[in-house]
């Protein structure tokens, strides 16, 4: 719940609450281990703790930020194909009912009604993980359509390839949604917050008898997990947050198909 919270907040709020939060927590810490009547109970936890105890944990660190950004990132990749595939076979339905010599004028108005759900129904939709019931629809009007045996006169060849294509439609349909509804794994996030606190703990020890140092190794440790955890942020939802893929290709290919509709 937090989480989504926090990825639906612009750009600069991510990044400045999670300085916040990183802020707070090496502050907490500094005072902690430099004030005289907690500094004692500091030194009797921290005294002794070697460098290699950092590196522990920091490899682990590490290992999870790069799991997490390369999901975040994938599922970009992923949702930025999808659609592309969604606009390519819009297309290719609205290309192939041009090429047959019979008439297809229905499928193509069945095809902008789809294109248009999708565009004004169906994406806004998609911020909350929904599905859009007038998309749907709409596919189902235009599957009956391609479906109808009275398209076979084109020629076998070109009513497969026309089905094919509807039918690639609702396999894309399907995987944007899939990636639409997919809510971020807060375990992930829980856990990598854990590991940085952790880590920014560990740092503080080994500096315990450098102040001076200590702030400095803390404070450039915040820095680097803000920037890092603020980019992965804003790619761990292709189609919320600040950084949603629009439907431009979508717009596009309705563009093409109203120019061309005949």
């Amino acid at each position: 719940m937090i989480l989504g919270l926090w990825l639906d907040l612009p750009v600069w709020l991510i990044f400045t609450t999670l300085a916040g939060v990183f802020a707070a927590a090496t502050g907490l810490f500094v005072l902690l281990s430099n004030l005289r009547w907690t500094r004692p109970a500091v030194l009797f936890v921290g005294t002794g703790v070697i460098p290699a105890y950092f590196t522990a944990i920091s490899v682990l660190l590490a290992l999870l930020t790069g799991f997490v950004a390369n999901d975040a990132w994938e599922r970009q990749r992923q949702a930025a194909r999808v659609v592309q595939n969604e606009r390519s076979n819009l297309l290719a339905v609205h290309d192939l009912s041009l090429a047959t010599v019979s008439d297809m004028r229905e499928i193509r108005t069945a095809l902008v009604a789809y294109a248009d759900a999708l565009i004004t129904d169906e994406w806004p939709k998609m911020t909350d993980g929904l599905s859009s019931l007038e998309a749907g629809a709409a596919l189902g009007r235009l599957m009956a359509v391609a479906a109808d045996p009275k398209h076979d006169v084109a020629g076998q060849s070109a009513h497969a390839l026309l089905l094919d294509a509807v039918m690639n439609l609702r396999t894309a349909r399907g995987e944007r949604l899939a990636l639409s509804d997919a809510q971020g794994d807060q375990s992930k996030w829980l856990t990598l917050m854990v590991l940085a606190g952790l880590t920014l703990v560990s740092i503080g020890l080994v500096h315990l008898e450098r102040p001076m140092a200590q702030v400095t190794t803390l404070t450039l440790f915040s820095v680097a997990m803000v920037t890092t955890l603020g980019v992965i942020a804003l790619h761990e939802r292709p189609f919320d947050g600040p950084m949603a893929m629009s439907p431009t290709p979508i717009e596009r290919a309705k563009a093409v198909m109203l120019e061309g509709r005949g």
